[in-house]
């Protein structure tokens, strides 16, 4: 039960991490960011190459990991966004075309992991980083690092996103043109720097979650898009226009996830895992009827 619950958190604080990613960009560029799936097999494979092409502990990679989604993310945006959203684009068009940048990103990918394979001889097409974790014991439980590693950086985000956006004059301009961009615009803010800055921060959190996620379940090219509705059901369950709302709404998201789809098999046996991404879309669909704008609006409410 220590093991179920400590892997619970572990995903769901992935799940937290990559939420904010889609809502930071969503919030600051009104785009629905479609290649997320991708960024986070993409950050599922530089911890798994560092790791089995240069050894040591798959932590040793996570900022290498973040630099690759940071730079993934600012040419999705210097290649495709930037231009949509000059032209004005709509919010569909602009949805679109990360779904356009997904699946070149995704085939890339597919090269990438067809050459691991066939120069290196490493299993690139399905791998399980978890073996190369660090276990220790608690009692006669088996704890993986990743338990205690990925809450950690979730709260560190919370505190160094704090400090950025209320603490720093860019953070303080990107919050004012995400709130207004039309008078933050007037007022002298470089609005073209704040979603620079957005698609920085937001690839960087997307492959984040995805190396940590590396090391709690299996690893292939489209791990992304199997887990997506997940981090949207966590980003709209948080509130979109809100960054630490979809931190605490993927974390919620993804406990419900883990543990009610271990209770339900428990209940009515294995067949029921097929059907897991069934609770975080229950998630996204009650939160959408009942209260779109997610958590976020009811603490706006309690401050009133």
């Amino acid at each position: 039960m220590l093991d179920l619950i400590v892997k619970a958190v572990a995903y769901s604080s992935c799940i937290g991490i990559g939420a904010a990613a889609i809502a930071l960009i969503y919030s600051a560029t009104k785009t629905f960011n479609f290649a997320h799936a991708s960024l986070v097999s993409w950050g599922m494979y530089v911890m798994f190459a560092g790791t089995y092409l240069l050894g040591y502990t798959p932590y040793l990679y996570i900022p290498f990991t973040i630099l690759v989604g940071a730079a993934l993310g600012l040419v999705i945006y210097g290649g495709v966004n930037r231009w949509l959203l000059k032209a004005k684009a709509s919010e569909i068009n602009l949805m679109m075309s990360t779904l356009g940048a997904d699946l070149v990103l995704f085939g890339f990918l597919n090269i990438y992991s067809d050459y691991l394979l066939q120069t290196y001889k490493i299993p690139a097409k399905y791998f399980v980083l978890e073996v190369k974790d660090v276990v220790f014991k608690i009692g006669n439980v088996n704890i993986r690092l990743i338990g205690i590693i990925a809450p950690l950086i979730l709260v560190t985000i919370v505190i160094l996103l704090h400090m950025f956006l209320t603490k720093t004059k860019i953070g303080i301009a990107m919050r004012a043109s995400i709130e207004n961009p039309d008078l933050a615009s007037v007022s002298g803010v470089n609005i073209d720097l704040t979603y620079v800055l957005a698609w920085l921060i937001g690839g960087g959190l997307a492959t984040l979650s995805g190396g940590l996620l590396s090391l709690i379940v299996t690893g292939y090219t489209a791990a992304g898009m199997t887990m997506i509705v997940s981090f949207f059901a966590g980003a709209i369950v948080g509130g979109l226009y809100s960054i630490f709302g979809s931190l605490l709404g993927g974390l919620l998201v993804g406990l419900s996830e883990f543990l009610g789809i271990t209770l339900l098999a428990s209940i009515a046996g294995g067949w029921i895992y097929a059907y897991r991404p069934a609770i975080p879309l229950a998630a996204l669909a009650i939160t959408l009827l009942l209260k779109p704008e997610g958590l976020a609006g009811f603490f706006v409410k309690v401050r009133e």
